[in-house]
């Protein structure tokens, strides 16, 4: 494939490439966003629609609802409830919660009073949360019911949630939640909110090192809404009220919280819940519901396909769109999904924490099909293709590192303005890490990734917290993660490790010693003992050799 230099004719680019400038603009037309700074994204999302009696969320394994007409004043009353409770503009709330029908209640009501939240994976170990705690500056944690007692002794107040249950049905075992959402207080005068308001910290490796708090604020989420959502939607012939989408993804990371917590909320669609993926419900769940968009990562999709190959008679026919994010997908894995759904359309969609989830999204005809691509850059969002080695600017035909510009780009690292300057240039431009390759009629591919991350059914990790923990131990001199592809989980960790001289250290030894400070999915799953691990001269860890290294020793 022949490769066009910076200086090519101007006459052989197209249009949405600057060979000036090296940027690359969006081929969709630009969306105007609210210009009024006095906005937040609880207020915006909720101007969109009067859904009076639509169904709006559903829990899956119960068929309990909450209507359209009912949200807006439940999240109010959680707002007024949190107020009571002496939480105010600009504190920040932690949410460690599984997928549930509560949770886009609990977390729009925060962000309603003027706070923040920050969202942490459910099985986090007491010792993560401490440290997040400490870190974001948290002072009240929403958790599962049944891990009150667990987190009490954390020094902050701990409100239990429930499973998804009738709320209506009073109960002394979430009572404190239940006067929270049932409050029917006032705020009185409600906070002044900016678009430019700090919104919610998430957690995200970034493109090195441990995970950093990504400062997203409320124009963050707006911008997502109307660049992310609302477009992707504006694509399609079909009334969105008339959607049903499944929600398997967790809520606390960016993917499912832009859709089921935030964006889908603005377009009347109705929301199943399921609490934990389950391969064996998912066809009934789909089926029952009348499902009609399932966004998934990889490992969802592989589960999906083999569970549609069994099914007979109209089982799925209700389906008519399934995206996939988080990780590339190519070759095989759309070819048989295509085969075994034909009537499914099938795209997939880019975009990070420290976008808002914006980035790009794909797009099928009945004569153009690009499966493999992440699609086409969202309205509004800019990119350039950096060659990753000399820094010379990319013109279509050629693969380097993604950098993007636009609305969604996140406001800074928490409390780390080395780190932000490193991830976002005086120009304004996110270094994503990612390299792609971009084809000239404007579809991009991710090709490699830069970031040191590793991504588990959909989450991401990032090795130097496996390697902090690792190098913990008093009989470990060094040590490195790596990911290394499995097929049902998209990728593990496994760690190259130096122990001391004289030590009996042992595999399991470890992986029991890493186990008991992380959370389950961050677990390291093999160990590789080495006499040392590659570096380079300014003493980064040189992964690419590990990784040729690892063939020969697994």
């Amino acid at each position: 494939m022949e490769k066009l230099t910076a200086t090519a004719s101007k006459t052989t680019l197209p249009e949405w490439y600057s060979p000036e400038t090296g940027i690359y603009s969006s081929k969709h037309p630009p969306i105007p966003l609210p210009a009024d700074p006095f906005l937040d994204v609880v207020s915006f999302i909720f101007s969109h629609h009067n859904q009076n009696g639509l169904t709006a969320l559903i829990d899956s394994s119960t068929g309990f609802s909450i209507s359209y007409s009912k949200i807006l004043p439940l999240v109010k009353s959680v707002a007024s409830g949190l107020s009571n409770m002496g939480i105010k503009q600009g504190d920040v709330v932690l949410l460690l919660l599984p997928n549930s029908i509560h949770f886009p209640i609990v977390f729009l009501g925060v962000l309603y009073l003027g706070g923040i939240v920050s969202t942490m994976h459910p099985l986090s170990s007491e010792l993560e949360v401490k440290q997040r705690i400490v870190d974001c500056n948290a002072c009240i944690a929403f958790v599962e019911l049944e891990k009150v007692g667990k987190f009490q002794p954390l020094g902050i107040p701990v409100i239990g949630v429930p499973e998804n249950v009738n709320l209506d049905e009073k109960s002394n075992d979430f009572e404190a939640f239940y006067m929270l959402v049932y409050s029917k207080g006032d705020l009185g005068v409600k906070p002044v909110i900016r678009q430019q308001d700090t919104a919610a910290i998430m957690y995200s490796s970034g493109t090195t090192a441990a995970s950093k708090g990504v400062v997203l604020t409320h124009r963050n989420f707006i911008s997502m809404v109307e660049l992310f959502v609302k477009f992707e939607a504006s694509q399609y012939e079909y009334s969105s009220t008339d959607n049903v989408y499944l929600a398997v993804l967790p809520m606390f990371h960016i993917y499912g919280l832009s859709l089921f917590v935030v964006g889908l909320l603005s377009l009347g669609s109705s929301i199943v819940v399921m609490r934990k993926f389950d391969v064996s419900e998912m066809v009934k769940v789909i089926d029952r519901y009348g499902v009609t968009h399932f966004p998934v990562v990889p490992p969802i999709l592989t589960a999906l396909t083999r569970a549609a190959q069994g099914v007979c008679g109209n089982s799925l026919k209700c389906l008519k769109l399934v995206s996939c994010g988080a990780a590339p997908l190519f070759g095989k894995t759309i070819q048989d999904f295509v085969e075994v759904l034909p009537h499914v359309d099938f795209i997939q969609g880019y975009g990070l924490t420290e976008s808002t989830a914006v980035g790009t999204r794909g797009l099928n005809t009945e004569k153009f099909q690009k499966y493999s691509s992440i699609g086409l850059l969202a309205p509004n969002i800019e990119a350039k293709v950096v060659d990753w080695i000399t820094g010379a600017l990319l013109p279509p035909g050629g693969s380097g590192e993604l950098w993007i510009r636009g609305p969604g780009v996140m406001k800074e690292y928490l409390n780390d303005g080395e780190a932000t300057a490193l991830t976002i240039d005086k120009d304004g431009w996110l270094h994503t890490g990612d390299v792609v390759y971009a084809d000239h009629d404007g579809y991009l591919y991710v090709v490699d990734r830069l970031k040191e991350i590793i991504k588990y059914r959909g989450f991401q990790i990032a090795p130097a917290d496996l390697e902090a923990v690792l190098i913990s131990h008093c009989e470990i001199l060094d040590a490195a993660v790596i990911p290394v592809v499995d097929k049902e989980c998209g990728e593990i960790p496994v760690a190259f490790v130096v122990k001391r001289q004289g030590s009996m250290l042992t595999q399991e030894a470890i992986i029991n010693y890493v186990a008991e400070q992380v959370a389950p999915y961050k677990k390291v799953r093999k160990v590789i003992f080495t006499q040392s691990i590659p570096k380079s001269a300014a003493g980064k860890i040189l992964r690419r050799e590990l990784r040729c290294s690892l063939t020969s020793k697994l």
